[in-house]
């Protein structure tokens, strides 16, 4: 009998063990490994006074170059080693931030065979200053600009941040005029740069001598001559830092809006078939009569 009685509290404390680790499994909550979202390639940051620009994944500002007219990217020898290509090799769009789209980017080759990254036509690039050097005549070294930082913004009047809502830009390049010669800042023949305005996507923009302030004197109300000379119609006003914002205004042309500069308003040139680069219209029918607006147009009366 004692024997049994032996047995049966064995069994016993078995099951009580088995039936507590049971509870004990069933008591404690399971827990999921958080997911860690991968870092996009590329993101727009937000500064109080540029707004919102391209940066990458370590929040590393990107820049347009004014003398990348054509595309293609024209930083070469020593400017490669202040300002480096940015790229980000087999981009998708689950790579970029929101605000972002997938076909506004492109790939570009630079002079030293890299691949460079282009947003909008716009190759991209880094800023990496020059130190000061180590204070005993040594030479300094190029640091890659913190991020978060805009300091290459304006430099040169030619580097700007790279924002993805401008409505003009600016472009330092030769004109050539539709007759196929060079022309310099003053309509005169010969070869010099000049620094002028572009849409978004570096399609030069043109005024007409016979306009005046805030009139539109070429357009027909029925827009049956606007393909020659486009209207450029937009409401949109982000211009780059180094240009005044309050001199850019907007007109109602025949129910459409178009830019303004200091009173020109502005055109496309039909001919320049949109092929960013191109700036025929500053020759025709006559060398002046269409100028490129710039920086320091005079005011129109």
């Amino acid at each position: 009998m004692k024997s049994k009685q032996i047995t049966f509290a064995f069994v016993a404390l078995i099951a009580t063990a088995f039936f507590a680790s049971c509870s004990s499994d069933s008591d404690t909550p399971t827990t999921t490994p958080p997911v860690v979202e991968a870092k996009k390639e590329i993101s727009l940051s937000t500064s109080a006074t540029l707004g919102a620009y391209l940066s990458d994944k370590d929040g590393r500002s990107l820049y347009f170059f004014a003398t990348d007219a054509n595309g293609k990217p024209s930083c070469t020898g020593g400017c490669e080693a202040v300002w480096p290509a940015f790229n980000v090799d087999n981009l998708t769009a689950d790579k970029l931030g929101a605000g972002l789209t997938l076909a506004d980017f492109g790939t570009v080759t630079t002079a030293s065979a890299k691949k460079q990254l282009t947003y909008k036509g716009w190759p991209l690039y880094y800023y990496a200053p020059l130190s000061s050097g180590d204070g005993y005549g040594g030479a300094g070294t190029n640091v890659p600009e913190a991020a978060g930082k805009t300091t290459g913004d304006g430099v040169g009047g030619v580097w700007f941040i790279a924002k993805p809502d401008y409505s003009v830009l600016l472009v330092r390049s030769q004109l050539v005029g539709h007759d196929g010669k060079n022309y310099k800042s003053d309509y005169t023949v010969g070869d010099g740069v000049t620094t002028y305005f572009t849409d978004a996507k570096g399609i030069t923009l043109y005024t007409f001598k016979n306009d005046n302030f805030k009139k539109n004197n070429f357009t027909k109300s029925d827009f049956s001559n606007n393909a020659v000379w486009p209207i450029y119609e937009t409401d949109k006003i982000v211009v780059p830092s180094t240009l005044d914002k309050t001199k850019f205004s907007v007109i109602t042309v025949f129910g459409k809006s178009q830019l303004v500069y200091n009173g020109w308003p502005l055109y496309y040139f039909g001919q320049d078939a949109s092929v960013r680069g191109a700036n025929k219209g500053i020759s025709f029918p006559a060398p002046g009569v269409w100028p490129v607006p710039v920086k320091d147009s005079p005011l129109a009366i």
